[in-house]
């Protein structure tokens, strides 16, 4: 009880205040504009955390993260495009309603929803992350390499449809985080006798550009698309409570699957929000009119994809590992606030650990208050023209990237993420795995050295503790089935044809 009141403390400060409203309010912005995202949201401002404290920092993170799922409904009604990906699904009803006069109603239904998802995945949040940090203290450094190893299998689920891209994405990233001083030896790896790299590549520039210069060199390389029209009479409207009476049982059936569907890494809000609407077009009872306006596939979509930005958050909180690109920068911000995820963190910094359970309940509610009253000015951030939208992302990014340290070399490694990040992107490399290859990386190698150490260089006793050999299970499990399931496919295929010429 005393560390619950201590993390009521911590949110209770003007700063932290401040960092929930501003960062909730960015992220609906930064959601309601097609093309920039969660991901992108976060790195522009994440360099300017340094100068704040855990508590505020983590704040406005959580609320850029967490607002920005809920603002990509706000365009996907109003303009048919999803501001991310996380709202498609919601465009397939919220557009239909808002084009017969219904644009209020359909804000209203998602905001609604939007609310109850995010607050059912705290709920998950709170009960499994410390049971799951609870058994993670049986972890020793062999364990933890395990985990990282099974971690990597995160890129594989990320990269799906370009299997062995994501693969070399991944492999950069770990490569990367090997530039500088040795943390054992103290020899310089890679660093070219350059002075500079011997601090090693900076994982924040690093990502900054990645994410955030690349997407801007995408888009000026694109040919201008004209923009959409913009549905008018845009606004909030309530719901009627008559009218959930008969959803209650797609709301909470989504949340439900937002959650578990969160705690999967490598997964996220888009596919949650379409595996909740499939499911809600096959037992729904407005079946048949889902697609054309209504109200049960809005509720499936919103409530699911925000289901997600609390469960997602039980693995990062846990164990340490980053389940998607959204997660893998917060996981960042975590580390360079010199917070440690994993079971540690609940038994040093359990404080800590209810103020993050409190700032997403006060973050959801505040995303809540902010569509109910913003909806209609949101829409006109809609008509920024894209060369200023542009060079804004660019000037923020860059002076974020060069105010961490101060030193030049961050632009210049922002710069080159960027450049590096374009080209990747126009080649078909995903860079999530790049991000999460950085990550995991220090963890994977230093766990793996003080293995070593315990084992006196035996790596195969790695393979005769219970929870590693798990793991490592697991892992051959996981990469193995494409295998497996092309084969029964082949198997299956190759019945139904002798059967057919019979």
């Amino acid at each position: 009880m005393e560390a619950f009141n201590l993390g009521l403390e911590h949110i209770l400060t003007v700063p932290a205040i401040v960092s929930i409203l501003v960062g909730t309010l960015l992220g609906v912005i930064v959601g309601v504009l097609p093309g920039l995202g969660s991901v992108i949201g976060i790195t522009m401002v994440l360099p300017f955390t340094f100068t704040m404290g855990q508590i505020p920092a983590l704040a406005l993170m959580l609320g850029i993260y967490c607002g920005s799922v809920y603002g990509g409904s706000i365009s996907a009604i109003v303009i048919n495009t999803p501001g991310t990906p996380q709202a498609a699904a919601t465009a397939l009803d919220g557009f239909p309603m808002a084009q017969r006069g219904d644009a209020d109603v359909a804000i209203g239904w998602a905001t609604t929803a939007s609310l109850i998802g995010g607050l059912f995945s705290v709920v998950v949040l709170i009960v499994a992350a410390p049971e799951l940090a609870a058994f993670s203290l049986n972890f020793t450094a062999i364990e933890y390499f395990a985990l990282g190893v099974f971690a990597l299998t995160c890129i594989a689920n990320v990269s799906r449809g370009a299997m062995i891209k994501g693969l070399l994405s991944g492999m950069i990233g770990l490569f990367l985080a090997t530039v500088g001083v040795d943390h054992v030896t103290g020899d310089p790896r890679f660093t070219f006798d350059n002075f500079e790299l011997a601090a090693g590549i900076s994982l924040i520039p690093t990502i900054v550009g990645l994410f955030a210069l690349s997407e801007m060199f995408v888009r000026a390389s694109e040919t201008h698309v004209a923009k959409p029209q913009i549905v008018h009479g845009v606004g909030f409207k309530m719901p009627k409570l008559v009218e959930w009476k008969n959803r209650l049982g797609i709301l909470f059936k989504s949340c439900a699957i937002g959650s578990f569907v969160g705690a999967l890494p490598g997964t996220g809000a888009a596919t949650a929000a379409f595996i909740s609407y499939s499911e809600t077009k096959r037992s729904s009872p407005n079946k048949e009119k889902l697609g054309s306006g209504e109200p049960d596939g809005l509720v499936a979509a919103e409530s699911a994809n925000n289901a997600v930005t609390g469960s997602a958050m039980v693995p990062t909180l846990a164990l340490g590992i980053p389940g998607d690109p959204v997660t893998a920068v917060m996981l960042g911000t975590f580390i360079v606030h010199g917070i440690t995820p994993g079971p540690r963190l609940f038994t040093e910094n359990l404080d800590l650990v209810y103020a993050i359970f409190l700032i997403l309940i006060a973050v959801n509610i505040t995303m809540f208050v902010v569509g109910a009253i913003g909806a209609q000015a949101f829409t006109r951030v809609l008509r920024v023209p894209e060369p200023v939208l542009m060079t804004m992302v660019v000037v923020i990014a860059l002076i974020g990237a060069y105010g961490i340290r101060g030193n030049p070399i961050d632009l210049l490694s922002a710069f080159i993420a960027g450049v590096g990040g374009f080209l990747l992107r126009k080649n078909g490399f995903p860079l999530a795995p790049l991000v999460i290859g950085m990550v995991l990386s220090q963890m994977i190698e230093n766990s793996l050295r003080q293995g070593l150490l315990i084992t006196r260089g035996d790596f195969f006793a790695f393979f005769q503790r219970p929870i590693s050999l798990t793991l490592f299970v697991l892992t051959f499990a996981i990469l193995a089935w494409p295998l497996v399931r092309w084969l029964l496919n082949r198997r299956r295929d190759t019945r139904l044809a002798r059967e057919t010429s019979e």
